[in-house]
């Protein structure tokens, strides 16, 4: 297999670096028998192709309390996306560490973790988690920096254990992941304070910020709405469909978003000039 000159870099510099860890892998495998790789495949599998974060940004972008740090979740994990899987991924083409070397080889062998496709550097898995959780750190505080280190280090870990990657490549992964994470917040930060200074401008500006579900009492109001309405509709009635009453609050009206958007444009004009720029609630 002819190498690229950037695999073949990586695989130079970083040797003692890499080998030092993978047999700790190995060492500790050892250890604990099969045990481990039971527990590193899940992790492994809650990585895979940043579904968990996806998924949470969706969830988030329902509530428009969260709605900046879902958008800004999702934005980062895309961008590591394109960075990782199609930037580099196929421009370093750096091989799996069971693909090339005979002893990582036999350690994949002896946990008997499953093969992977695609090539090594960097890791997809890990810059997903980086992206998604220094993103939870940046809009929502520094409450969530230890449970989201613990998930990338969990990662981390888990892709070197089942030999897919060499721990340069995770080390690569996590800069990928907080850079793009950064990124992200930029540009959410730019997005939202465009929609702001339009907020009531418009229906599409007031939809994008004020539309969507309170807390999670609206979530389960209106699933208990829709599945009243159902059975009814099975019992051949009309009279039993949700009334306007049973419709969650998070259904914000045109003339609520009108009030919120006037509200903001007259704490922008109020501002005297002196006390700096007008700093809204987030």
């Amino acid at each position: 297999m002819t190498l690229t000159a950037e695999a073949i870099w990586l695989n130079s510099f970083f040797a003692g670096y890499d080998m030092a860890i993978l047999s700790f892998a190995h060492r500790l495998a050892e250890i604990a028998g099969t045990v481990l790789t039971p527990f590193n495949r899940l992790i492994t599998l809650l990585g895979e192709k940043g579904i968990l974060f996806f998924l949470l940004a969706v969830v988030l972008m329902l509530f428009p309390r969260y709605r900046r740090t879902g958008v800004c979740i999702f934005g980062a994990v895309c961008c590591g996306a394109l960075i990782t899987n199609i930037i580099l991924k196929d421009h370093v083409a750096r091989p799996r560490p069971f693909e090339t070397v005979d002893q990582f080889r036999q350690w994949w062998q002896f946990i008997g973790a499953p093969g992977e496709e695609g090539f090594s550097f960097p890791s997809g898995h890990v810059t997903a988690a980086a992206a998604g959780a220094t993103s939870l750190c940046l809009m929502r505080g520094k409450r969530w920096f230890i449970p989201g280190a613990v998930w990338v280090l969990l990662m981390m870990f888990s892709r070197n254990y089942l030999m897919a990657h060499y721990p340069s490549d995770v080390l690569f992964a996590l800069l990928i992941g907080v850079f793009s994470a950064f990124v992200a917040a930029v540009i959410t930060q730019l997005i939202f304070r465009f929609l702001e200074n339009h907020a009531g401008e418009g229906k599409f500006y007031d939809f994008l910020l004020y539309t969507g579900f309170e807390d999670l009492s609206d979530v389960k109001a209106l699933a208990g709405s829709v599945k009243s309405g159902a059975s009814s509709s099975r019992h051949g009635g009309s009279h039993g469909a949700p009334s306007a009453d049973k419709v969650p609050a998070a259904r914000h009206t045109a003339a609520r978003h009108a009030a919120a958007s006037t509200e903001s444009r007259r704490a922008k004009r109020s501002a005297s000039p002196s006390s700096g720029a007008y700093k809204g609630k987030h």
